[in-house]
C-alpha cells in the first residue's frame, strides 16, 4: 500500500514539474517505475482521475490562474507555459472546462479576485463565476491591520519532511502519518516543532477535493531518502511576506484572502514557487481551537 503510494508522489511531481512539456503515461509511469496498464489503474484509483484527466486538469488550472493575475503576459504566452502546442487546442479546451472562452475569462477576471466556482447550469453546461469578497477592500484592510501582523522579509532555506494530501479533507489524515513517522523517529514530541502545510495547488482555480496539499515538518538536515509514504521537500530561500496571528480553521481562508489584498494594495508581485503556513502552536490544545500562525507568500 506505502509503495504505490510513494511512486505516485514521484509521478506527481513529475506532471507538475514538466507541465509545460509533452507529457505521455509511457513516459509518467515510467518514473513511477510501473508498466503504463498498472500505472493508469493505480493513478486513476488515488486520483479520482485519469492520467490525462489529470494533465489537462492542471494545465487548464494553471492557465486560469494566469489569465487572472498575470495582465502581462499573453494569450499565447499562457497556453505556451500551461503545456498547450496550439491556440485552437488551448481555447477549445479551456471553454470545455469553464464555459467562456480564454479572453472572455481574462477579461471577467477582477484583479483582486478571491476565487473560481464552476456552477452546473440547468442545461449541464459549465459556467465560471468569480466570487467576490463578501466584504469591501476597505473592510478587507481594516481585517487586516486589526488581525494580522505583516512583515516583508527573507527566510532562509528550510528543509521539510513531507506527506501529500490530494484534497482539503485528507490534510488530516496525512498529519496523522507524518507524526507517527516523526515518533519513531524520535523527532516528536520535542519543544518548538514546526508543522508547515505548503500549497502546491491555489483555491483560486482548484476544486478543494482535489487541490494538493503537503503536511509537513521543519526539519534540522535534509531527509536523505523517501522513507514510505514521507519524502524531502524543500522551501528556497527568498522574500516572503507574512501574516502573523492566532486564529481558528474557520479563519484561514480570510487571512489568505486578506494577505493576498495587502500584497496587491502594496504592488508586491508572487514569486515563482509555493505559499505556506507554519503552525507554532497546536489549536487541539487550544480551549477556543486557536493556533498561533504564520501565513507566507512568496513575493519579488
Amino acid at each position: 500500500m506505502k509503495d504505490y503510494k510513494k511512486r505516485m508522489v514521484k509521478a506527481i511531481e513529475y506532471i507538475d514539474h514538466h507541465i509545460d512539456t509533452e507529457l505521455t503515461l509511457e513516459k509518467v509511469s515510467e518514473i513511477a517505475a510501473y508498466s503504463p496498464f498498472h500505472f493508469h489503474r493505480i493513478f486513476r484509483l488515488i486520483t479520482q482521475e485519469t492520467i490525462q484527466q489529470y494533465i489537462i486538469r492542471k494545465r487548464i488550472e494553471k492557465s486560469a490562474f494566469y489569465l487572472a493575475v498575470k495582465k502581462d503576459l499573453t494569450i499565447k504566452d499562457i497556453y505556451l507555459l500551461a503545456g498547450f502546442s496550439s491556440h485552437s487546442a488551448f481555447h477549445k479546451t479551456f471553454k470545455k472546462h469553464y464555459g467562456r472562452s480564454p479572453s472572455e475569462f481574462r477579461n471577467l477576471a477582477p484583479e483582486k479576485f478571491h476565487k473560481i466556482q464552476l456552477k452546473q447550469s440547468k442545461n449541464g453546461q459549465v459556467d465560471t463565476v468569480f466570487q467576490q469578497y463578501i466584504c469591501t477592500i476597505e473592510n478587507l484592510l481594516n481585517w487586516t491591520e486589526m488581525n494580522l501582523k505583516i512583515k516583508v522579509t527573507t527566510l532562509p532555506e528550510m528543509n521539510l519532511a513531507a506527506v501529500m494530501s490530494l484534497g482539503i479533507a485528507n490534510v488530516e489524515p496525512s498529519y496523522n502519518i507524518l507524526m507517527n513517522w516523526a515518533k519513531g523517529k524520535k523527532l516528536f514530541p520535542k519543544e518548538n516543532v514546526k508543522m508547515i502545510s505548503v500549497y502546491h495547488d491555489s483555491f483560486k482555480v482548484t476544486p478543494p477535493d482535489k487541490v494538493r496539499i503537503h503536511a509537513c515538518m521543519l526539519l534540522d538536515a535534509k531527509l536523505q531518502k523517501q522513507e514510505g509514504e514521507v519524502f524531502s521537500e524543500t522551501v528556497g530561500s527568498g522574500k516572503f511576506i507574512i501574516g502573523s496571528g492566532e486564529f481558528t480553521l474557520a479563519d484561514f481562508e480570510q487571512c489568505w484572502v486578506s494577505l493576498f489584498l495587502w500584497m496587491n494594495e502594496n504592488r508586491y508581485s508572487v514569486r515563482k514557487a509555493f505559499p505556506f503556513e507554519i503552525y507554532h502552536t497546536n489549536f487541539k490544545e487550544h480551549p477556543e481551537g486557536k493556533m498561533v500562525v504564520d501565513f507566507c507568500i512568496p513575493v519579488s
